[in-house]
């Protein structure tokens, strides 16, 4: 990748900045492409004199999308959006990014999407990451397609969401508590995305599913969090009727899950048992025991002073 273009469309997202830090490291030039650049200038420093460029682009702006990815000889979309006219972002945007690649004669097209897209799924969200799929095989038959399970890292809303409750509510209610995740780390997806970049004759044209190595229920995940900050707490299993009323008031400011994420918690998020992965990939999982306590150690009372005792 030493010297080439690439660009990234939402690179300053969360997933974007590990994937920029990992593409500097390996040489490549990296043009990040998003709505408001400023929202990505923390990566300036990261890379030497000229190597990270930075322009603005709006999938819902096609003219944009073009102008951004011209002369590039690798390309990344990273967009992705829960909320919003998801049609128009992850549809029309996947469709614009892809025709702007085969135009300007890239090398080769890494499209983000995720496990449990599927244009016939009741979650908006899956249905529009499922069209999104077709749309971009249409416009660029050779992309590589990666469908990341839920992702953590220091920045995750995931992970982090989960562990800002524990600490500081007594009690918190599970919901989904038999639901299972198969969470892949940000870095592994990131060293994912530059391999499929630098060798599409072997990867392009192929879909890959990307878990870490554990599977866990909510339920578990949320003991897990409580125990590695060394919260005591109560983590009752919300009932599902419950649940789907709290989610039908998803439409209110502030109301912490939507309908169509509702829908989406009603299936399991691991890699399918016939999918390629992070190994085929060449990529090793990393287990969230292994990164994950480094960050959650500011939700423990005293912070990264504190002695927490491991269950």
């Amino acid at each position: 990748m030493k010297d080439r273009l690439v660009t990234l469309v939402g690179g300053g997202g969360f997933i974007g900045r590990y994937v920029a830090q990992a593409l500097l490291a390996a040489g490549a030039r990296v043009r990040v492409a998003g709505r408001d650049p400023r929202d990505a200038w923390f990566l300036k420093p990261l890379g030497g004199l000229g190597q990270t460029q930075f322009v603005a682009a709006d999938v819902t702006r096609s003219d944009t999308i073009m102008r951004a990815i011209a002369g590039a000889d690798h390309v990344v979309n990273l967009v992705g959006s829960f909320t919003g006219d998801l049609r128009r972002i992850h549809v029309d945007g996947a469709r614009a990014v892809a025709e702007a690649a085969a135009k300007a004669g890239a090398v080769s097209l890494v499209h983000i999407s995720a496990i449990g897209a599927d244009a016939g799924a009741s979650s908006r969200y899956a249905s529009t990451k499922g069209e999104a799929e077709a749309a971009v095989r249409a416009a660029f038959p050779a992309a590589t397609i990666l469908r990341p399970a839920t992702v953590f890292g220091r920045e995750d809303q995931f992970i982090n969401r989960f562990a800002g409750l524990i600490a500081a509510l007594p009690i918190v209610p599970v919901l989904r508590a038999g639901v299972r995740f198969q969470p892949v780390f940000v870095g592994d997806v990131a060293t994912a995305v530059v391999a499929a970049l630098g060798a599409p004759a072997t990867f392009g044209g192929r879909t890959y599913e990307l878990g870490g190595p554990d599977v866990l229920t909510m339920a578990e995940l949320h003991r897990w969090i409580a125990r590695e900050i060394g919260r005591d707490r109560a983590l009752p299993a919300l009932p599902d009727i419950a649940g789907q009323a709290l989610a039908s008031l998803g439409f209110l400011p502030g109301a912490p899950i939507t309908m169509d994420q509702w829908k989406l918690l009603q299936h399991d998020t691991v890699v399918a048992p016939d999918a390629e992965g992070l190994a085929a990939l060449g990529v090793t999982p990393t287990p969230l025991a292994a990164v994950a306590p480094a960050w959650l150690v500011r939700y423990r009372r005293a912070g990264r002073f504190a002695a927490i005792a491991k269950a």
